[in-house]
Protein backbone atom coordinates (compact mmCIF):
# COMPACT_ATOMS: atom_id res chain seq x y z
CA UNK A 1 0.00 0.00 0.00
CA UNK A 2 2.83 2.14 0.84
CA UNK A 3 4.59 1.78 -2.56
CA UNK A 4 1.10 2.63 -4.09
CA UNK A 5 0.37 5.55 -2.24
CA UNK A 6 3.89 6.50 -2.90
CA UNK A 7 3.02 6.34 -6.80
CA UNK A 8 -0.39 7.73 -6.87
CA UNK A 9 1.09 11.06 -4.90
CA UNK A 10 3.64 11.28 -7.50
CA UNK A 11 1.41 10.87 -10.48
CA UNK A 12 -0.95 13.84 -8.74
CA UNK A 13 2.32 15.93 -8.03
CA UNK A 14 3.43 15.65 -11.99
CA UNK A 15 -0.22 16.65 -13.20
CA UNK A 16 0.22 19.80 -10.45
CA UNK A 17 3.03 20.90 -12.10
CA UNK A 18 2.01 20.33 -15.73
CA UNK A 19 -1.00 22.24 -15.24
CA UNK A 20 0.62 25.19 -13.58
CA UNK A 21 3.36 25.28 -16.34
CA UNK A 22 0.46 25.65 -18.69
CA UNK A 23 -0.71 28.05 -16.80
CA UNK A 24 1.95 29.80 -16.53
CA UNK A 25 2.69 29.93 -20.57
CA UNK A 26 1.91 32.70 -22.92
CA UNK A 27 -1.93 32.48 -23.86
CA UNK A 28 -2.88 30.96 -27.49
CA UNK A 29 -4.87 32.56 -30.01
CA UNK A 30 -6.52 30.99 -32.44
CA UNK A 31 -7.10 32.67 -35.77
CA UNK A 32 -10.46 31.24 -36.35
CA UNK A 33 -11.48 33.16 -33.09
CA UNK A 34 -10.62 36.00 -35.05
CA UNK A 35 -12.31 35.57 -37.97
CA UNK A 36 -10.28 33.41 -40.70
CA UNK A 37 -12.12 31.33 -42.45
CA UNK A 38 -8.94 28.75 -43.45
CA UNK A 39 -11.00 27.67 -46.63
CA UNK A 40 -8.63 28.56 -49.55
CA UNK A 41 -11.39 30.76 -50.80
CA UNK A 42 -11.44 33.46 -48.27
CA UNK A 43 -8.56 35.88 -47.92
CA UNK A 44 -7.58 35.50 -44.21
CA UNK A 45 -5.08 38.57 -44.16
CA UNK A 46 -7.01 40.64 -41.64
CA UNK A 47 -7.89 38.16 -39.38
CA UNK A 48 -4.30 36.63 -39.28
CA UNK A 49 -2.90 40.43 -38.65
CA UNK A 50 -6.04 40.97 -35.86
CA UNK A 51 -4.65 37.66 -34.18
CA UNK A 52 -1.35 38.72 -34.11
CA UNK A 53 -1.64 42.03 -32.95
CA UNK A 54 -4.08 40.60 -29.69
CA UNK A 55 -0.98 38.24 -29.18
CA UNK A 56 1.23 41.43 -29.17
CA UNK A 57 -1.18 43.59 -27.02
CA UNK A 58 -1.14 41.27 -24.14
CA UNK A 59 2.63 41.02 -24.32
CA UNK A 60 2.92 38.27 -26.73
CA UNK A 61 2.09 34.41 -26.92
CA UNK A 62 1.00 32.17 -29.62
CA UNK A 63 -1.07 32.77 -32.83
CA UNK A 64 -2.05 29.43 -33.36
CA UNK A 65 -3.16 28.07 -37.21
CA UNK A 66 -5.59 25.02 -36.93
CA UNK A 67 -6.37 22.40 -39.98
CA UNK A 68 -7.14 24.28 -43.01
CA UNK A 69 -5.87 26.82 -46.13
CA UNK A 70 -5.28 30.26 -45.00
CA UNK A 71 -5.31 32.15 -48.07
CA UNK A 72 -3.40 35.48 -47.73
CA UNK A 73 -0.94 38.13 -48.55
CA UNK A 74 1.31 40.64 -46.43
CA UNK A 75 1.32 38.68 -43.05
CA UNK A 76 2.94 41.44 -40.79
CA UNK A 77 5.04 39.61 -37.38
CA UNK A 78 5.26 41.36 -34.25
CA UNK A 79 7.83 40.68 -31.48
CA UNK A 80 6.72 38.31 -28.60
CA UNK A 81 4.76 36.52 -30.90
CA UNK A 82 4.87 32.98 -32.41
CA UNK A 83 3.13 31.51 -35.27
CA UNK A 84 2.17 27.70 -35.11
CA UNK A 85 1.02 26.09 -37.94
CA UNK A 86 -0.50 22.60 -37.14
CA UNK A 87 -0.97 19.62 -38.97
CA UNK A 88 -3.50 19.94 -42.34
CA UNK A 89 -2.87 23.42 -41.85
CA UNK A 90 -1.01 25.72 -45.24
CA UNK A 91 -0.53 29.30 -44.89
CA UNK A 92 -1.31 30.20 -48.87
CA UNK A 93 0.24 32.86 -50.86
CA UNK A 94 -2.59 34.42 -52.93
CA UNK A 95 -2.11 35.40 -56.17
CA UNK A 96 -2.35 38.71 -56.54
CA UNK A 97 -4.56 41.03 -58.77
CA UNK A 98 -6.53 44.79 -58.96
CA UNK A 99 -8.04 43.89 -55.89
CA UNK A 100 -6.04 41.88 -53.93
CA UNK A 101 -2.41 43.35 -52.74
CA UNK A 102 1.10 42.81 -51.37
CA UNK A 103 2.67 45.75 -49.33
CA UNK A 104 4.58 47.36 -51.82
CA UNK A 105 8.28 47.19 -51.64
CA UNK A 106 10.12 49.91 -49.75
CA UNK A 107 12.44 52.43 -50.90
CA UNK A 108 15.67 50.36 -50.12
CA UNK A 109 18.55 52.36 -48.18
CA UNK A 110 20.27 51.73 -51.15
CA UNK A 111 20.01 49.83 -54.54
CA UNK A 112 23.00 50.19 -55.89
CA UNK A 113 25.25 47.45 -54.59
CA UNK A 114 23.18 44.34 -54.96
CA UNK A 115 20.21 42.50 -56.32
CA UNK A 116 16.62 44.23 -56.31
CA UNK A 117 15.58 41.36 -54.23
CA UNK A 118 18.01 41.47 -51.54
CA UNK A 119 17.09 45.76 -51.28
CA UNK A 120 13.16 45.26 -50.31
CA UNK A 121 11.57 43.13 -47.88
CA UNK A 122 7.96 44.43 -47.65
CA UNK A 123 6.60 42.41 -50.71
CA UNK A 124 6.52 39.55 -48.98
CA UNK A 125 4.08 36.80 -47.47
CA UNK A 126 5.04 37.17 -44.41
CA UNK A 127 7.36 40.10 -42.52
CA UNK A 128 9.19 41.41 -39.89
CA UNK A 129 11.77 44.61 -39.57
CA UNK A 130 12.99 45.68 -36.11
CA UNK A 131 11.69 42.66 -34.17
CA UNK A 132 12.11 40.60 -31.65
CA UNK A 133 11.76 37.15 -29.73
CA UNK A 134 9.67 36.22 -32.52
CA UNK A 135 9.06 32.40 -34.20
CA UNK A 136 7.09 30.58 -36.60
CA UNK A 137 7.23 27.17 -35.56
CA UNK A 138 5.17 23.99 -36.37
CA UNK A 139 4.59 20.69 -38.72
CA UNK A 140 2.32 23.24 -41.48
CA UNK A 141 3.16 24.26 -44.70
CA UNK A 142 3.73 27.65 -46.39
CA UNK A 143 2.62 27.53 -49.76
CA UNK A 144 3.84 30.53 -51.83
CA UNK A 145 1.20 29.82 -54.84
CA UNK A 146 1.11 33.38 -56.01
CA UNK A 147 4.54 34.67 -55.19
CA UNK A 148 6.34 34.91 -58.29
CA UNK A 149 9.96 34.29 -58.74
CA UNK A 150 11.54 37.91 -60.26
CA UNK A 151 11.38 41.11 -59.52
CA UNK A 152 8.45 41.34 -61.24
CA UNK A 153 6.81 40.48 -64.22
CA UNK A 154 5.85 41.96 -67.73
CA UNK A 155 2.48 43.08 -66.98
CA UNK A 156 2.42 41.97 -63.35
CA UNK A 157 0.11 44.42 -61.26
CA UNK A 158 1.89 46.41 -58.50
CA UNK A 159 1.17 44.76 -55.18
CA UNK A 160 2.93 41.53 -56.50
CA UNK A 161 4.79 39.03 -53.52
CA UNK A 162 8.24 37.60 -54.13
CA UNK A 163 9.37 35.93 -50.95
CA UNK A 164 8.02 33.53 -48.52
CA UNK A 165 9.78 35.06 -45.55
CA UNK A 166 11.27 38.63 -44.73
CA UNK A 167 12.83 39.10 -41.77
CA UNK A 168 15.45 42.65 -41.45
CA UNK A 169 17.15 43.73 -38.23
CA UNK A 170 15.56 41.22 -36.01
CA UNK A 171 16.85 39.02 -33.10
CA UNK A 172 16.07 36.05 -31.02
CA UNK A 173 14.27 34.16 -33.78
CA UNK A 174 13.14 30.25 -34.05
CA UNK A 175 11.79 28.51 -37.33
CA UNK A 176 11.16 25.35 -37.03
CA UNK A 177 9.68 22.25 -38.29
CA UNK A 178 7.28 23.43 -41.43
CA UNK A 179 7.73 23.11 -44.74
CA UNK A 180 7.46 25.15 -47.86
CA UNK A 181 6.80 24.80 -51.58
CA UNK A 182 7.04 27.30 -54.22
CA UNK A 183 8.65 30.17 -51.94
CA UNK A 184 9.35 32.70 -54.51
CA UNK A 185 12.26 34.36 -55.04
CA UNK A 186 13.27 33.37 -51.91
CA UNK A 187 11.87 31.44 -48.76
CA UNK A 188 14.14 32.65 -46.31
CA UNK A 189 15.27 36.08 -47.07
CA UNK A 190 17.37 36.80 -43.61
CA UNK A 191 19.30 40.44 -43.33
CA UNK A 192 20.92 41.48 -39.89
CA UNK A 193 18.19 38.47 -38.05
CA UNK A 194 20.98 37.50 -34.87
CA UNK A 195 20.36 34.69 -32.39
CA UNK A 196 18.78 32.38 -34.74
CA UNK A 197 17.72 28.94 -35.15
CA UNK A 198 16.72 27.09 -37.89
CA UNK A 199 15.60 23.65 -37.12
CA UNK A 200 14.27 20.67 -39.34
CA UNK A 201 12.70 22.52 -42.02
CA UNK A 202 11.75 21.24 -45.20
CA UNK A 203 12.33 23.41 -48.70
CA UNK A 204 10.58 22.93 -52.48
CA UNK A 205 11.27 25.68 -54.06
CA UNK A 206 12.21 27.40 -57.89
CA UNK A 207 14.84 30.07 -56.74
CA UNK A 208 16.81 31.01 -53.47
CA UNK A 209 15.92 28.47 -50.34
CA UNK A 210 17.56 30.33 -47.77
CA UNK A 211 19.62 33.72 -48.05
CA UNK A 212 21.39 34.48 -44.61
CA UNK A 213 22.81 38.10 -45.07
CA UNK A 214 25.21 39.72 -42.64
CA UNK A 215 23.92 37.72 -39.75
CA UNK A 216 25.25 37.24 -36.55
CA UNK A 217 25.08 33.80 -34.18
CA UNK A 218 23.04 31.27 -36.24
CA UNK A 219 22.74 28.13 -36.09
CA UNK A 220 20.77 25.98 -38.92
CA UNK A 221 20.24 22.27 -38.86
CA UNK A 222 18.64 19.07 -40.23
CA UNK A 223 17.53 21.20 -43.05
CA UNK A 224 16.61 19.76 -46.40
CA UNK A 225 16.35 22.36 -49.46
CA UNK A 226 15.40 21.18 -53.14
CA UNK A 227 16.32 24.46 -55.26
CA UNK A 228 16.82 23.25 -59.00
CA UNK A 229 16.67 27.24 -60.13
CA UNK A 230 19.00 28.66 -57.92
CA UNK A 231 21.08 28.17 -54.54
CA UNK A 232 19.69 26.37 -52.16
CA UNK A 233 21.53 27.68 -48.81
CA UNK A 234 23.41 30.69 -49.53
CA UNK A 235 25.44 32.93 -47.78
CA UNK A 236 25.96 36.56 -47.82
CA UNK A 237 26.96 39.92 -46.72
CA UNK A 238 25.84 42.61 -48.95
CA UNK A 239 25.61 46.22 -48.22
CA UNK A 240 21.25 46.44 -48.17
CA UNK A 241 21.79 48.51 -44.80
CA UNK A 242 23.83 51.10 -46.35
CA UNK A 243 26.70 49.85 -44.50
CA UNK A 244 28.91 46.81 -44.23
CA UNK A 245 28.18 43.96 -41.84
CA UNK A 246 29.60 40.74 -41.62
CA UNK A 247 28.21 37.56 -41.41
CA UNK A 248 29.31 35.89 -38.32
CA UNK A 249 29.36 32.61 -35.73
CA UNK A 250 27.29 30.46 -38.16
CA UNK A 251 26.64 26.59 -38.07
CA UNK A 252 25.09 24.66 -40.12
CA UNK A 253 25.02 20.94 -39.46
CA UNK A 254 22.54 18.05 -40.93
CA UNK A 255 21.30 19.56 -44.06
CA UNK A 256 20.75 18.64 -48.02
CA UNK A 257 20.52 20.28 -50.70
CA UNK A 258 19.46 19.39 -54.11
CA UNK A 259 17.84 20.11 -57.63
CA UNK A 260 15.67 18.09 -58.54
CA UNK A 261 12.50 19.03 -60.45
CA UNK A 262 10.72 21.99 -58.27
CA UNK A 263 7.66 19.38 -56.69
CA UNK A 264 9.76 16.07 -56.73
CA UNK A 265 11.06 16.31 -53.45
CA UNK A 266 8.56 16.63 -51.38
CA UNK A 267 6.29 14.04 -53.39
CA UNK A 268 9.12 11.47 -53.44
CA UNK A 269 9.48 11.34 -57.16
CA UNK A 270 13.12 13.07 -57.47
CA UNK A 271 12.57 13.74 -61.28
CA UNK A 272 15.03 15.61 -63.74
CA UNK A 273 14.01 17.31 -66.21
CA UNK A 274 17.43 17.03 -68.16
CA UNK A 275 18.04 20.43 -67.85
CA UNK A 276 22.23 20.78 -67.69
CA UNK A 277 22.99 22.93 -64.67
CA UNK A 278 20.85 22.59 -62.22
CA UNK A 279 21.84 24.70 -58.79
CA UNK A 280 20.84 23.52 -55.58
CA UNK A 281 23.91 23.92 -53.65
CA UNK A 282 25.81 25.61 -50.67
CA UNK A 283 27.35 29.10 -51.57
CA UNK A 284 29.24 31.94 -49.95
CA UNK A 285 28.18 34.70 -52.43
CA UNK A 286 28.28 36.61 -54.43
CA UNK A 287 27.16 39.76 -52.44
CA UNK A 288 30.26 40.03 -50.61
CA UNK A 289 31.15 43.42 -48.79
CA UNK A 290 30.66 42.83 -45.05
CA UNK A 291 32.74 39.81 -44.26
CA UNK A 292 32.36 36.10 -43.35
CA UNK A 293 33.57 34.86 -40.12
CA UNK A 294 33.77 31.87 -37.79
CA UNK A 295 31.90 29.67 -40.00
CA UNK A 296 31.17 25.73 -39.26
CA UNK A 297 29.40 23.59 -42.11
CA UNK A 298 29.34 19.76 -41.48
CA UNK A 299 27.35 16.69 -42.04
CA UNK A 300 25.67 17.92 -45.11
CA UNK A 301 24.63 16.16 -47.98
CA UNK A 302 25.20 17.50 -52.07
CA UNK A 303 22.66 15.53 -54.55
CA UNK A 304 22.15 16.16 -58.30
CA UNK A 305 23.29 19.99 -58.05
CA UNK A 306 26.10 22.39 -58.15
CA UNK A 307 29.23 21.87 -55.54
CA UNK A 308 30.39 23.83 -52.91
CA UNK A 309 31.15 27.75 -53.50
CA UNK A 310 33.35 29.80 -51.40
CA UNK A 311 33.47 33.42 -53.43
CA UNK A 312 34.50 36.81 -52.18
CA UNK A 313 34.39 39.68 -54.52
CA UNK A 314 33.19 42.85 -53.80
CA UNK A 315 35.42 43.51 -50.59
CA UNK A 316 34.74 41.15 -47.81
CA UNK A 317 37.22 38.94 -45.53
CA UNK A 318 35.98 35.66 -46.07
CA UNK A 319 38.27 34.16 -43.22
CA UNK A 320 38.21 31.53 -40.14
CA UNK A 321 35.96 29.00 -41.57
CA UNK A 322 35.69 24.90 -41.23
CA UNK A 323 33.53 22.80 -43.79
CA UNK A 324 33.93 19.06 -42.80
CA UNK A 325 31.85 15.82 -43.54
CA UNK A 326 30.16 16.53 -46.89
CA UNK A 327 29.17 13.59 -49.29
CA UNK A 328 28.12 14.64 -53.25
CA UNK A 329 26.69 12.96 -55.85
CA UNK A 330 25.91 13.94 -59.70
CA UNK A 331 27.44 17.05 -59.65
CA UNK A 332 27.18 18.94 -62.65
CA UNK A 333 30.45 21.37 -61.85
CA UNK A 334 33.07 22.22 -59.77
CA UNK A 335 32.55 20.60 -56.90
CA UNK A 336 35.20 23.11 -54.62
CA UNK A 337 34.82 26.05 -55.84
CA UNK A 338 36.79 28.66 -53.89
CA UNK A 339 37.50 32.36 -55.65
CA UNK A 340 38.79 35.19 -54.42
CA UNK A 341 37.79 38.14 -57.03
CA UNK A 342 37.87 42.07 -57.68
CA UNK A 343 33.90 42.71 -58.77
CA UNK A 344 33.67 44.99 -56.61
CA UNK A 345 30.38 45.80 -56.43
CA UNK A 346 30.53 48.62 -53.83
CA UNK A 347 31.34 51.97 -52.64
CA UNK A 348 34.24 53.46 -54.17
CA UNK A 349 37.54 52.58 -52.77
CA UNK A 350 36.29 49.96 -50.68
CA UNK A 351 39.10 47.55 -50.15
CA UNK A 352 39.94 44.53 -51.67
CA UNK A 353 38.58 41.15 -50.69
CA UNK A 354 40.88 38.33 -48.47
CA UNK A 355 40.31 34.94 -48.87
CA UNK A 356 42.73 33.61 -45.64
CA UNK A 357 42.15 30.67 -42.61
CA UNK A 358 39.98 28.16 -44.27
CA UNK A 359 39.82 24.57 -43.90
CA UNK A 360 38.08 22.17 -46.11
CA UNK A 361 38.23 18.09 -44.97
CA UNK A 362 36.30 14.33 -45.50
CA UNK A 363 34.63 15.55 -48.77
CA UNK A 364 34.11 12.30 -51.11
CA UNK A 365 32.10 13.35 -54.47
CA UNK A 366 31.29 10.79 -56.99
CA UNK A 367 29.92 11.44 -60.79
CA UNK A 368 31.34 14.62 -60.73
CA UNK A 369 31.11 16.68 -64.27
CA UNK A 370 34.41 16.52 -65.88
CA UNK A 371 34.88 19.51 -67.43
CA UNK A 372 36.71 21.66 -64.86
CA UNK A 373 37.84 19.05 -61.71
CA UNK A 374 37.65 21.98 -58.69
CA UNK A 375 39.34 25.66 -59.24
CA UNK A 376 40.77 27.49 -56.75
CA UNK A 377 41.50 30.98 -57.77
CA UNK A 378 42.60 34.11 -56.58
CA UNK A 379 43.88 36.90 -58.43
CA UNK A 380 47.57 38.60 -59.61
CA UNK A 381 48.61 40.54 -56.37
CA UNK A 382 45.84 39.11 -54.26
CA UNK A 383 46.05 35.38 -53.87
CA UNK A 384 44.32 33.25 -51.61
CA UNK A 385 46.42 32.30 -48.27
CA UNK A 386 46.28 29.39 -45.75
CA UNK A 387 44.43 27.13 -47.48
CA UNK A 388 43.90 23.29 -46.35
CA UNK A 389 42.32 20.58 -47.85
CA UNK A 390 42.41 16.99 -46.07
CA UNK A 391 41.21 13.85 -46.41
CA UNK A 392 39.24 14.07 -50.24
CA UNK A 393 37.82 11.85 -52.59
CA UNK A 394 36.50 12.86 -56.03
CA UNK A 395 35.85 10.74 -58.56
CA UNK A 396 34.84 12.49 -61.87
CA UNK A 397 33.35 11.79 -65.09
CA UNK A 398 36.78 12.54 -67.41
CA UNK A 399 36.87 12.98 -71.10
CA UNK A 400 39.70 15.44 -71.31
CA UNK A 401 41.87 15.67 -74.12
CA UNK A 402 45.71 16.49 -74.24
CA UNK A 403 44.97 19.96 -76.30
CA UNK A 404 42.65 21.36 -73.71
CA UNK A 405 46.17 21.19 -71.46
CA UNK A 406 47.55 23.93 -73.09
CA UNK A 407 43.99 26.11 -72.76
CA UNK A 408 44.53 29.42 -71.07
CA UNK A 409 42.02 29.67 -68.51
CA UNK A 410 40.87 33.51 -68.28
CA UNK A 411 41.40 35.80 -65.70
CA UNK A 412 38.18 37.03 -65.01
CA UNK A 413 38.73 39.57 -62.19
CA UNK A 414 36.30 42.02 -62.44
CA UNK A 415 33.42 38.61 -63.56
CA UNK A 416 30.66 36.98 -61.44
CA UNK A 417 31.85 34.62 -60.22
CA UNK A 418 30.59 31.47 -61.44
CA UNK A 419 32.89 28.41 -62.37
CA UNK A 420 31.19 27.98 -65.77
CA UNK A 421 32.97 31.09 -66.72
CA UNK A 422 36.32 29.81 -66.35
CA UNK A 423 35.86 26.91 -69.08
CA UNK A 424 37.40 24.23 -69.50
CA UNK A 425 40.50 23.71 -66.89
CA UNK A 426 44.06 22.34 -68.04
CA UNK A 427 43.08 19.88 -65.19
CA UNK A 428 40.90 17.01 -64.64
CA UNK A 429 41.54 17.32 -60.27
CA UNK A 430 42.21 20.65 -59.27
CA UNK A 431 43.08 23.69 -61.16
CA UNK A 432 45.10 26.34 -58.25
CA UNK A 433 45.67 29.74 -59.05
CA UNK A 434 47.24 33.08 -57.45
CA UNK A 435 47.17 31.13 -54.36
CA UNK A 436 49.70 31.47 -51.11
CA UNK A 437 50.27 28.42 -48.57
CA UNK A 438 48.34 25.55 -49.68
CA UNK A 439 48.34 22.06 -47.86
CA UNK A 440 46.62 19.01 -49.36
CA UNK A 441 47.22 15.86 -47.84
CA UNK A 442 44.98 12.39 -48.47
CA UNK A 443 44.09 13.84 -51.51
CA UNK A 444 42.84 11.05 -54.57
CA UNK A 445 41.47 12.09 -57.70
CA UNK A 446 40.31 9.72 -60.44
CA UNK A 447 38.17 9.72 -63.67
CA UNK A 448 35.23 7.30 -64.98
CA UNK A 449 36.31 7.96 -68.88
CA UNK A 450 39.85 8.26 -69.73
CA UNK A 451 41.07 12.12 -69.39
CA UNK A 452 44.31 12.84 -70.77
CA UNK A 453 45.01 15.76 -68.51
CA UNK A 454 46.73 16.30 -64.73
CA UNK A 455 45.36 15.65 -62.07
CA UNK A 456 47.03 19.18 -60.63
CA UNK A 457 47.57 22.07 -62.60
CA UNK A 458 49.43 25.23 -60.34
CA UNK A 459 49.85 28.19 -61.95
CA UNK A 460 51.31 31.35 -59.50
CA UNK A 461 51.61 29.82 -56.28
CA UNK A 462 54.08 30.27 -53.59
CA UNK A 463 53.79 27.55 -51.01
CA UNK A 464 52.35 24.04 -51.68
CA UNK A 465 52.61 21.19 -49.62
CA UNK A 466 51.01 17.82 -50.80
CA UNK A 467 51.09 14.66 -48.51
CA UNK A 468 49.74 11.24 -49.55
CA UNK A 469 47.75 12.56 -52.73
CA UNK A 470 47.00 10.40 -55.70
CA UNK A 471 45.74 11.14 -59.08
CA UNK A 472 44.48 8.47 -61.95
CA UNK A 473 47.02 8.79 -64.77
CA UNK A 474 46.79 8.20 -67.96
CA UNK A 475 49.18 6.70 -70.29
CA UNK A 476 51.40 9.81 -71.16
CA UNK A 477 49.50 12.05 -69.12
CA UNK A 478 51.18 13.81 -66.33
CA UNK A 479 50.36 13.93 -62.39
CA UNK A 480 51.07 17.10 -61.62
CA UNK A 481 52.09 20.72 -64.32
CA UNK A 482 53.80 23.64 -62.56
CA UNK A 483 53.81 27.30 -63.88
CA UNK A 484 55.65 29.39 -61.80
CA UNK A 485 55.49 28.14 -58.05
CA UNK A 486 57.78 28.39 -55.20
CA UNK A 487 58.26 26.63 -52.36
CA UNK A 488 56.58 22.83 -53.56
CA UNK A 489 56.87 20.02 -52.32
CA UNK A 490 55.45 16.24 -52.31
CA UNK A 491 56.09 13.09 -50.02
CA UNK A 492 54.76 10.01 -48.79
CA UNK A 493 52.36 9.94 -52.12
CA UNK A 494 53.07 6.05 -53.40
CA UNK A 495 52.97 7.33 -57.33
CA UNK A 496 55.67 9.89 -57.00
CA UNK A 497 58.83 10.29 -55.16
CA UNK A 498 59.60 12.51 -52.75
CA UNK A 499 59.90 16.15 -54.58
CA UNK A 500 61.13 19.71 -53.01
CA UNK A 501 61.46 22.64 -55.56
CA UNK A 502 62.31 25.86 -53.79
CA UNK A 503 60.97 27.96 -57.63
CA UNK A 504 59.93 26.42 -60.59
CA UNK A 505 58.49 27.50 -63.94
CA UNK A 506 56.61 25.41 -66.59
CA UNK A 507 57.57 21.70 -64.87
CA UNK A 508 55.60 18.77 -65.37
CA UNK A 509 55.94 15.35 -63.57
Amino acid sequence: MGTSYTKLTGVFALLFLTVNLASAQAPVYNVKKYGAKGDGKNLDTKAIDKTIDAAAAAGGGTVYFPAGDYLSVTIHLKSNVALYIDQGATIVAATNDDNIKYDMPEKGENEIYQDYGHSHFHNSLIVGENLHDISIVGPGKIWGKGLIKDERKAGQNEGYGNKALALKLCKNVTLKDFTIYHGGWFCFLLTAVDNTTIDNIKMDTGRDGIDLISSRNVHISNTTINAPGDDALCLKCDYSLNYPRALENVTITNCMVSGYNEGTFLDGTFKKDGRNHPQGRIKFGTESNGGYKNITITNCIFDHCKGLALETVDGAALEDITISNITMRDINNSPIFVRLGARMRAPKDFPYSTLRRVIISNVVAYDVDGTQGAVISGIPGHDIEDLTLNNIRIYYKGGGTKEQITREVPALIKGYPEPESFGITPAYGFFIRNVKDLKMSDVEVSYMKEDLRPGFYLDNVDGADFQHVRAQKAEGASTFILNQVKNFSVYNSSQLPSIKLASVDKKEF
